[in-house]
């Protein structure tokens, strides 16, 4: 984009529209900062896989007042035409960031200014508590003000459905059209204070009694011979989840006091994201001084988990989003076959750049293994579409898992509750949850997956990061790692290609900007830019048979040493 062009977009930000703040924040920008300007101005903060996320500041690529109350005035418009005659209903939650508490009042203000109903979280709480309320309370849609993990500048806003899901097509779309086609100065800020309706404790108790019934297990037995490990990350999953161990039984649970309290700077990591080993640093060295079992830390807005276990020299292992759901979406679907309620009417939920292991577990129970694109939204649409099916649960490889359907995004809470419960059944039955993964290899080959995130901030990193997608897409590889390249997906053009034969086949998955290489061995590269931060994202899967537990340490050597081999090759 033009100077000129960014500096004509940003000057609409200097009339009376506009706060005096803001007026002074965007003049000093003109005058002083010509490339921070061209950040906040070249385009609009766009809706990605997790909603509206963006660094806080002013300007039309940033999260502010401004562009959160034209989000919200849309999605107003979107309700009452969509419902004309209905009283309509949205509940508000929102996270531990800064601003988070004042931008969820903006936007109950501008619900309330458009005549709907809104309930309002009196103080944080966690993601999933929010998907829960939307429909508890019948509401017609729901927000929740977060960034996830993002760094702490960050800030954002996710838009759930009436089924407690976030918008998918055509929703997404159109919402996005009617945000799109308004002025700022038709934002409707004026409140109507009667409209608004502060909840909690009431929420919470049921909340925390769905997570109880979803996330245990009757026959667990010694809940309280689990030494456990939490940490928040300075999250809102504190209010949550050590009720919820508590209700459930668990005594001896042990959190990182360091991290407790909910603060939007995450003053003890550098990210807090249980993805990285570093940020369960402090976790896993309370659980080596206290020889705890299992370590569970969440991300600020408790819908991501990560799981540490001892491996078999006894050493902590963060596991991987590929490993942890794996092990969980085996012990259900056993648990629903020991109950006897499989009966060929059930499936699982998985993404098209996570493990292919979940298939193999699931087939061989006889349970279907539905793929949607990355992001818990297209599992919430899973549920929705095939509703007469059962559906048992469901992950993907960031660190996410949904178990049962009461909540319909993946649920930190009720997954740690089944993070523990499978420790604590393989405690009791002279296993571990580590050697419950290890099984699971033993009967569908070892699986090895990786992740590689290459950050490229602002509009020369987008131009970057399209610039090699589009190289990939143009001079696909032909072989990895001395394997023959077999099929090329690319779910932008709808197209699989058998790279061997030419043949081409239509893949009837909604449109998006991801290329998925799989070789003749099995091995499978997948290429994504992310929906929610400036990173262009690589997903590695290799896998070889797996005959003997006493072998694990070799065979895992050799899958770490293929990956590798095959991000030199690529360059990366």
């Amino acid at each position: 984009m033009e100077n000129n062009q960014i500096i004509n977009k940003a000057k609409l930000w200097l009339s009376d529209t506009f706060d005096a703040d803001t007026q002074k924040e965007i003049h000093d920008l003109i005058t002083n900062n010509p490339e921070q300007l061209a950040d906040r101005f070249y385009k609009n903060t766009a809706f990605g896989t997790g909603g509206m996320r963006g660094i806080m500041g002013a300007g039309i690529n940033r999260i502010n007042k401004y562009t959160l109350g034209r989000a919200t005035q849309g999605l107003s418009n979107y309700l009452i035409k969509t419902f004309p005659k209905k009283e309509l209903k949205v509940a508000i939650a929102f996270d531990c960031r800064h601003n988070s508490q004042k931008f969820a009042k903006i936007v109950a203000d501008v619900f309330s200014a458009n005549g709907i109903k809104v309930f309002l979280f009196e103080s944080l709480r966690p993601t999933p508590e929010l998907s829960f309320t939307v429909r508890h309370l019948g509401c017609d849609a729901g927000i929740v003000l977060t960034a996830s993990h993002n760094p702490p500048e960050y800030n954002g806003y996710k838009v759930y459905w009436n089924d407690g899901g976030q918008i998918v097509p055509p929703q997404d779309g159109e919402i996005i059209n009617e945000v799109n086609g308004l002025d700022f100065s038709e934002i409707n800020f004026s409140a109507n204070k009667n409209l608004i309706e502060i909840i909690g404790d009431k929420i919470d108790a049921v909340f925390i009694d769905g997570c109880v019934k979803n996330g245990t297990i009757p026959s667990v037995k010694n809940r309280k011979n689990l030494k456990i490990v939490f940490t928040s990350l300075h999250g809102t999953s504190i209010v949550a989840i050590p009720k919820a161990l508590e209700k459930a039984g668990y005594t001896d649970v042990n959190i990182v006091e360091e991290q407790r309290e909910p603060n939007g700077d995450f003053p003890t990591v550098k990210s807090p994201n249980p993805e990285e080993p570093a940020a369960l640093k402090m976790a896993t060295e309370l659980a080596n001084k206290i020889n705890a079992d299992i370590v569970i830390g969440t991300d600020p807005d408790c819908d991501r988990l990560g799981v540490a276990v001892r491996d078999l020299d006894g050493n902590m292992k963060l596991l991987n989003g590929n490993q942890t759901m794996a092990v969980m979406t085996n012990f259900l679907i056993k648990k629903w076959k020991d109950d006897g309620k499989l009966n060929g009417n059930q499936f699982v939920g998985s993404t098209i750049v996570s493990t292919e292991l979940i298939g193999k577990i699931a087939s061989n129970y006889g349970v279907e293994t539905k793929i949607g694109l990355t992001g818990f939204k297209w599992i919430a649409k899973m549920i929705r579409d095939f509703n007469t099916m059962d559906f048992i649960g469901g992950g993907e490889e960031s660190f996410g898992y949904m178990v049962g359907d009461f909540v319909r995004d993946k649920d930190a809470v009720t997954a740690t509750l089944l993070a523990c419960e499978i420790a604590a059944y393989a405690k009791e039955n002279g296993s571990s949850f580590y050697e419950e993964l290890l099984n699971i290899h033993l009967k569908h080959n070892f699986y090895k997956e990786h992740l590689i995130s290459i950050v490229k901030k602002g509009m020369d990193g987008a131009q970057l990061i399209n610039a090699m997608m589009s190289k990939m897409r143009k001079n696909p590889l032909t072989e990895i790692d001395g394997e023959k390249v077999e099929f090329l997906t690319d779910y932008q053009s709808s197209i699989r290609k058998n790279l061997i034969t030419g043949e081409e086949t239509i893949i009837d998955v909604p449109k998006s900007n991801v290329l998925i290489y799989h070789t003749e061995n099995g091995t499978r590269v997948a290429a994504r830019p992310s929906g929610t931060e400036p990173k262009i994202k690589f997903y590695f899967s290799v896998n070889t048979p797996f005959d003997t537990i006493k072998n694990t340490k070799e065979i895992e050597a050799k899958l770490d040493a293929k990956i590798q081999r095959i991000i030199k090759e690529m360059n990366l």
